[in-house]
């Protein structure tokens, strides 16, 4: 069945004809085969313009969100919609129709300048952006247009509040006007308020169409990362699945629905699998098609190579083999130049964000107490340079670190185990009648609905009995859960003692300081839990995960005994060796109980929900379904497992040494203002109170504060103490939330030097 035929068609036969002004429309729609579609018809249409003609096409394309539109509303008009779903629905549909104006008007200028778009037009199949570049440029100049109409009205507002709300100074410029100008000046305000509105103007229309012009290159880009991430794995997969005897084509199939594990690359072979299904292809045109419009250099090589072992008839699996091991050392290369990075990174850190604050603070101090300089730069470095310029480096190391997937999709199991409360049967209710009496009650209907009832009461009581035995799991499960709990303590340490000494407070300065060590203790509740649990889970995942190969390798040396997985699986349940016996024994107890070997695996790879286990899994779990001897698979996939473990020590070694010279140039930076707190300063302060006691109303050190100077730095330290330790962890485990025992750890420190000595 054509696209056509699909889109016009219901596979049951049942047509509504009472929408879209005659058109067919299906009665069932499903919205997410839809969108399918009408991706397909946007591939189809970027891929070769002049092959497709524009008016089909577009024909085609409008009826596609056509039914997409009249699918969300019927959706919205089977629910209980108010006005505002209505409204909300014809604002899209307006929009959508306002969208295509710029298309009309200036598609046939835009195609006319094909050549100039080139780069886009390949950019735009590299991102995936189902869109063609006319469509595509005509957005851009909408929301351009928008953005721009917007930036005026926001432009006169500023405007408005400059010239008649705040005032013009006399002397805007240094420019003199001769006796034939000088009228101008008579229109000064004019000619201001004209230059921020159009100033407005172009910065939001300009910075709005830029944005659209380089998004699809910086999207393929990420995917390109993204691609080269997951492309070892994925050649695993391929050779494992092509070992077991899957023709190649079939191996593209199951790599394409595998996109939870493998991701973009995933999706790039989703293209080819596409070219054969949709548009007829074979399966050479459509290697040279995914070759030509990947982002990916390392995806294209390994197609275009695999063009030739197939022309060649050579041995496929053989070739993934050498491509898996070849990628994978090319992944450890790439490691480390990232590391290297990250060095680079450290060092500047600490230069810029620890060593010049910390001068730049001292001379502030020097000169203000001279009486040469204030205050304010010091306030400036502390509270805003502190704080922003970390933020910033946190940042720029989440952005180049090669991040991973996130935690796994559950994995789909063919036995369907239900473990939540169940619901009695609608036929076993009770019903009644327009008078309140029972009907259809008989001694059988309500001897089974006993038997509900008391299933129900004991899954409840079953449930509150494992939620008393271990009340903190969800918050192990997702440590972010503590907060719900740590929040509100926080605030009732803030606001409690505030609503009791409220009348005391009158001045900006006493509000500080009765919040300063509150503030502080606040912040110390939501910290340690949310780090405690973050920890504890993170150490149960990294040593499963370190035990994980070993698991493998064990499986894959019994295998070749003879063994069949199952009975690899029941001689492994008997052994308490490691953190993974207890996961193994389920794994067994899930067999025993009338599980298959895959299903029983499928839900270990759901319990523990980490990538790695999650990859090696389904590589296992597919490969034991195309052919029993999977010894081989088994070693595959323990290496792959073993070179991401070995990839994340590596890591973790090479930054520790960055690890502690930010732990040290944290002690030296509260060393520093420590002993400028206890000698200098106290020296200040106590010549400011014998200048005091002597009557000298002149001088500089009379006015000398030494509390607020201690507590501006008792300040800084404790924000370089959890600026320092968020860095630490986004540099040393890529992850922010890994650095919060250092951040706790060093604003320990920091409170409890200022706190007990000074």
């Amino acid at each position: 069945m054509n696209i056509t035929d699909r889109l016009m068609n219901n596979e049951k036969g049942k047509i509504d004809t009472s929408n879209m002004n005659g058109k067919q429309v299906p009665e069932i729609i499903d919205e997410h085969s839809m969108q399918q579609e009408s991706q397909v018809l946007e591939h189809f249409a970027s891929k070769n313009g002049a092959m497709v003609n524009k008016k089909s096409f577009m024909d085609l394309k409008g009826l596609t969100e056509d039914l997409l539109t009249s699918f969300s509303l019927k959706g919205k008009k089977n629910t209980k919609s108010s006005s505002g779903s209505v409204i909300e629905a014809k604002f899209i549909l307006y929009l959508n129709i306002l969208k295509k104006i710029p298309f009309v008007v200036l598609g046939d200028k835009i195609q006319k300048k094909k050549d100039s778009y080139a780069n886009l037009q390949m950019q735009l199949k590299q991102a995936r952006i189902p869109m063609s570049y006319e469509m595509y440029i005509s957005n851009a100049i909408f929301y351009s247009l928008l953005c721009g109409i917007a930036g005026a009205i926001l432009g006169s507002f500023a405007a408005y509040t400059v010239i008649s709300l705040v005032g013009l100074p006399e002397h805007i410029t240094q420019l003199t006007f001769s006796s034939s100008t000088v009228w101008l000046l008579q229109f000064k305000e004019l000619f201001i308020a004209l230059l921020i509105i159009v100033s407005s103007t172009i910065f939001l229309g300009g910075a709005t169409y830029t944005l659209f012009m380089i998004y699809p290159g910086f999207q393929a880009g990420e995917r390109k990362g993204r691609i080269n991430r997951q492309l070892p794995y994925a050649v695993t997969f391929m050779y494992a699945m092509s070992k077991g005897g899957m023709n190649i084509i079939d191996v593209f199939r199951a790599l394409a629905r595998s996109v939870n594990t493998y991701g973009e690359v995933s999706l790039e072979v989703d293209t080819i699998v596409r070219d054969m299904d949709y548009f007829g292809h074979d399966l050479r045109t459509a290697l040279s098609n995914a070759c030509t419009i990947t982002p990916s250099d390392r995806f294209q090589d390994l197609m275009y190579n695999l063009l030739t072992v197939i022309d060649s008839g050579g041995n496929i699996s053989k070739y993934f083999q050498d491509k898996s091991e070849s990628y994978l050392l090319k992944s450890q290369t790439d490691q480390k130049g990232f590391l290297e990075t990250l060095g680079l990174l450290a060092e500047s850190y600490v230069t810029a964000f620890v060593a010049g604050p910390l001068f730049i603070i001292i001379m502030g101090v020097m000169m203000a107490v001279m009486g040469s300089g204030t205050t304010t730069m010091i306030y400036a470095v502390i509270y805003g340079v502190l704080p922003v310029g970390s933020v910033m480096f946190v940042v720029m190391i989440s952005i180049i670190t090669p991040s991973e997937m996130g935690e796994p999709e559950l994995l789909p199991t063919r036995a369907k185990l239900k473990h939540d409360i169940p619901q009695i049967p609608q036929h076993l209710q009770q019903q009644f009648d327009e008078n309140g009496t029972l009907m259809e009650e008989n001694e059988e209907k309500v001897k089974q609905r006993q038997y509900y009832e008391g299933f129900v009461r004991s899954k409840k009581q079953l449930n509150l009995k494992n939620a008393l035995k271990n009340p903190l799991a969800p918050m192990l499960a997702n440590p972010l859960f503590s907060a719900i709990v740590t929040l509100p303590l926080a605030l009732l340490v803030l606001l409690v003692p505030f609503a009791l000494n409220m009348h005391s407070i009158a001045t900006p300065a006493q509000l500080v300081d009765f919040f300063d060590d509150k503030l502080v203790l606040s912040t110390f509740i939501v910290l340690v839990p949310l780090a405690l649990f973050h920890e504890i889970k993170n150490m149960k995942k990294k040593k499963i995960e370190n035990n994980f190969p070993d698991m493998l390798k064990k499986l894959a040396s019994t295998n070749e005994t003879g063994m069949t997985l199952r009975d690899s699986i029941h001689l492994m349940a008997k052994s308490d060796t490691n953190t993974l016996s207890k996961e193994i024994k389920m794994i067994w107890n899930d067999i025993t109980w009338g599980l298959d070997i895959n299903d029983s695996l499928i839900r270990f790879a759901n319990r523990l929900r980490t990538q790695v286990i999650t990859r090696s899994l389904s590589l296992v779990t597919k490969a034991n379904e195309s052919s029993g001897d999977i010894g081989e698979v088994l070693i595959v996939a323990a290496r792959d497992a073993a070179s991401e473990q070995a990839m994340r020590r590596e890591r973790n070694m090479s930054m520790m040494i960055y690890i502690v010279i930010i732990y040290i140039s944290f002690l030296v930076f509260v060393g520093v203002i420590f002993v400028i707190s206890t000698t200098f300063l106290s020296e200040m302060a106590a010549a400011g109170e014998k200048m005091a006691a002597s009557g000298s109303s002149g001088g500089f050190l009379g006015s000398f504060d030494l509390n607020a100077y201690t507590q501006l730095f008792k300040h800084a330290a404790l924000i370089q103490g959890l600026s320092s330790g968020l860095m630490a962890g986004a540099m040393g485990e890529g992850s922010v939330m890994s650095g919060l025992k250092h951040s706790i750890i060093m604003m320990t420190i920091g409170f409890l030097i200022f706190t007990m000595f000074i």
